[in-house]
């Protein structure tokens, strides 16, 4: 029987081995409301609507505890088919469109409408024909309810993507027996106009007594369309409070909530006061998929450790990336006052920049070659390194003895410098990373998630190692991390991109709530603090 919620999740427990991302989460909705579902990346949002989607990730290893109730019935939801039969519905982050299909069916699919004729009425409703007029008039109503214009005989392929995130609504609305929706992060791609857009169809949606689970970073936009805000950290429930109840400072300063908490201490850190300019960025567009940086302006201070933070997708990633050539790029960057060429991945070693990348195992490392000739293979191929005699060949005694010192000095836990690089652990092989990049000797070294994926005393050396570079060789360090709280460790300045730009640069010491609020695209007392 029907209570008061429409949607109960109590109590939800997920592991991964013996990996808690979910700890006795338990969110309630309502019959027409719209609840903000908030967090940090790695709060735990995802893997609580993949057990409600029953997505087969949660399945497959090992399911979950707690349970789900729809409509006062405890259900088991194994499939998104299940949930959209229970009348669940999402509007994915990522489009699910398919572009060769129209408008017409892309809202229709795996729900067409077929209408008989004589052979089919014979022998067999599967010779039924589709109802392309009904289909279409379906169509029309739902795009008219989101207030979206478009043809619906339209083909979806090279549709702005503004018209594609209605699109999506569009289909959800369509279906039949609709009880709740999830909106994954629906503003990201939309301009300023279109967002405001879509939260009044959020409204319209809700005022039919839909309930809405609403995810999003935008603080402002939970302010102006939510009811209520549940909020996540660390796979565990914070708050749930009406909206009216709580403020925007409030909100942020929850999500991040550590303060001083999970700060991984490490002694030595640098305040610099230099006005000196290491690597001046101004107007910097990166076009790295899912990364896009639109227009950076940044000086970073000789001899500093300065931090890179925001939320997955804003462009935090891109900046190194784009400095470095690996992804297309544009702009003006000057490297210790002289212009450093864009698109140019040899010229920026050259120059004196070396990256540890984000992704140690598909860019950083050769897995299956030893720790030496991770370590020695860039200074080789970029300054001539480890080359000796006539024809120039590889020095393996002086690789050795280099990789040898390395090894020493940053603690890389392995039987010999000859070990396979990938049957290392995970912590060691970014060890590696940082190793090889050291080889080429750089003035400048950006470093991208140097703790991603490794335990907490790997992160304690690997963090270490970076403050030693920075204060005994007087290296220019930038490091990007979506660990906010490691950044707040070694660096003094933390700059923080939100939708591809700076939203502001803090001190180490400012609050949660500036942090919170700027990692949101909310301008901080009027932008840069440090």
């Amino acid at each position: 029987m029907a209570g008061e919620y429409i949607l109960e999740m109590n109590k939800i427990t997920k592991e991964y081995g013996s990996n808690a991302v979910l700890k006795d989460v338990t969110l309630r909705i309502r019959p027409g409301e719209i609840h903000a579902l908030l967090g940090e990346n790695g709060a735990g949002k995802s893997t609580l609507m993949n057990v409600l989607f029953g997505m087969p990730v949660i399945h497959t290893t090992g399911g979950f505890k707690g349970d789900v109730i729809v409509d006062g019935e405890n259900v088991k939801i194994m499939s998104p088919m299940d949930a959209m039969a229970k009348g669940i519905g999402m509007v994915h982050q990522e489009f699910m469109l398919i572009p060769g299909f129209t408008v017409t069916e892309n809202i229709k699919l795996n729900r067409e409408i077929s209408k008989p004729w004589w052979l089919s009425r014979a022998i067999s409703r599967e010779l039924e024909t589709l109802d392309q007029r009904a289909m279409a008039a379906d169509a029309r109503k739902a795009l008219d309810s989101v207030g979206i214009g478009i043809d619906e005989y339209a083909l979806v392929g090279g549709l702005p993507v503004g018209y594609m995130q209605f699109i999506e609504i569009a289909r959800e609305i369509d279906k039949k027996g609709m009880k709740l929706l999830v909106f994954d992060e629906p503003t990201a791609v939309l301009t300023e106009s279109e967002a405001q857009q879509l939260l009044r169809v959020m409204k319209d949606i809700a005022a039919k007594g839909i309930a809405i689970i609403f995810i999003t970073h935008r603080l402002d936009e939970v302010m102006s369309a939510a009811d209520s805000v549940t909020i996540l950290r660390d796979g565990q429930l914070v708050v749930t409070r009406k909206k009216s109840e709580i403020t925007m400072e409030e909100m942020a300063a929850l999500m991040i909530g550590r303060g001083s908490e999970g700060v991984i201490r490490v002694s030595g850190k640098v305040d610099v006061s230099t006005d000196n300019v290491a690597l001046r960025l101004r107007d910097l567009w990166v076009d790295m998929p899912g990364e896009m940086v639109k227009g950076i302006d940044l000086d970073v201070r000789e001899g500093e450790i300065i931090g890179i933070a925001g939320l997955a997708g804003q462009g935090k990633i891109g900046l190194p990336n784009g400095v470095m050539g690996l992804y297309p790029a544009e702009g003006s960057v000057e490297l210790f006052g002289k212009p450093l060429k864009l698109n140019d991945p040899r010229g920026a070693l050259k120059a004196g920049i070396a990256m540890v990348s984000e992704d140690r195992r598909g860019v950083g490392l050769l897995l299956d070659h030893s720790i030496e000739d991770n370590i020695a293979f860039n200074a080789m191929q970029v300054h001539g390194d480890f080359l000796g005699g006539f024809p120039r060949m590889k020095n393996t005694r002086a690789i050795r003895k280099y990789a040898n010192e390395m090894i020493k000095e940053l603690d890389i836990r392995c039987t010999s410098a000859a070990q396979l690089t990938g049957t290392l652990s995970g912590g060691n092989q970014q060890k590696v990373c940082v190793a090889r990049a050291l080889a080429l000797h750089p003035k400048f070294l950006f470093v991208s998630e140097p703790t991603r994926g490794i335990d907490i005393g790997a992160k304690q050396l690997v963090l270490e190692t970076l403050v030693h570079l920075n204060r005994e060789q007087k290296m220019t360090i930038v490091v990007v991390s979506s660990e906010l709280q490691e950044l707040r460790s070694i660096c003094n300045r933390i700059a923080i991109v939100a939708e591809g730009k700076i939203s502001c640069i803090l001190r180490h010491d400012s609050s949660d709530a500036s942090f919170g609020l700027a990692m949101s695209g909310v301008k901080v007392n009027g932008g840069e603090l440090a």
